[in-house]
Order: structure tokens, then C-alpha cells, then sequence
């Protein structure tokens, strides 16, 4: 394995925290893979100088959303930063936005902000243990594909 892609492998922090939801939090759920969207946007608004915001192509990064709320998408405010989380080597995906990006298509607008988030950056906002060494193992395999 290259020296590069062995720095991207992850080991296991037995001390991790993770972030679980609370009553009114909002979360992302991909698989086993959950996010507290609260815990994070909190954090990011109170460290903003450690958080990337980039502007980005809406064709780039819409994935055609599977439940898009009808009733919430004409509330949404597309000048406020979506969240992009690297959830494997290099790929991003939005984690927080989808209804903003959805406004933002069908408005014809051609970019929104996003704060861009590493790995390393969203990973401590997972809501489990479990979730958490899912993940690091997950992250690890893509590493090993990249061979």
C-alpha cells in the first residue's frame, strides 16, 4: 500500500463520543450511518474558521433527493449554507440541504454555499459507537479499493 493511502486509514478511537440526538434534533440517516445535523450546524456556526464554505455547481451535487416535502420546500433559504460531508476518499455528498438544492434547481439558480466537510471533520458527529466503528471499517475498505 502507498504511504499516501496508508495515512488514510483510520484506527479505531476507543475513547470516541458520539453525538446522539436529542428530542428536536435534526439528524441525516444513511444506513447505519447517522448524523446529528444539529449537533454539527452548532458547532460549525461557532467555528466557522475551522469549516471550508465553497460555492458550488447545484448539477454537480443534486441527487435527485428521494421525499421532498412540498410543504417545506417553498420555506427554505437557499443563501443558507448547505453541508457537504466526504464520506468516502474524495467523494462528498449532501448530508444537510437536499430541500435547498431541490428550490435551488427548480428555481434555475446554478450554485448555492456549502461548507465542505472532511472526514475527519463530520466523524465525530456520528450518533452511535457502533456507527462510528462501522464507519471507520467502511472508510478503510474504500481506502483499500483505491489500490
Amino acid at each position: 500500500m502507498s504511504k499516501a493511502k496508508n495515512l488514510l486509514l483510520l484506527k479505531i478511537d476507543e475513547n470516541f463520543v458520539p453525538a446522539p440526538t436529542e428530542q428536536g434534533d435534526e439528524y441525516y440517516p444513511n444506513g447505519i450511518f447517522v448524523f446529528n445535523i444539529t449537533k454539527m450546524l452548532n458547532y460549525i456556526n461557532n467555528n466557522r474558521e475551522e469549516f471550508e464554505l465553497r460555492i458550488i455547481k447545484i448539477k454537480d451535487h443534486r441527487s435527485g433527493f428521494g421525499v421532498i416535502n412540498e410543504d417545506h420546500i417553498g420555506k427554505v433559504d437557499i443563501s443558507v449554507p448547505i453541508i457537504l460531508a466526504e464520506i468516502s476518499p474524495g467523494r462528498y455528498n449532501v448530508i444537510d440541504g437536499n430541500h435547498r438544492m431541490e428550490k435551488a434547481y427548480r428555481d434555475g439558480v446554478e450554485t448555492i454555499p456549502a461548507y465542505v466537510l472532511t472526514m475527519r471533520q463530520h466523524l465525530s458527529f456520528l450518533t452511535t459507537v457502533e456507527a462510528y466503528r462501522a464507519y471507520i471499517n467502511y472508510w478503510n475498505g474504500k481506502v483499500k479499493e483505491m489500490e
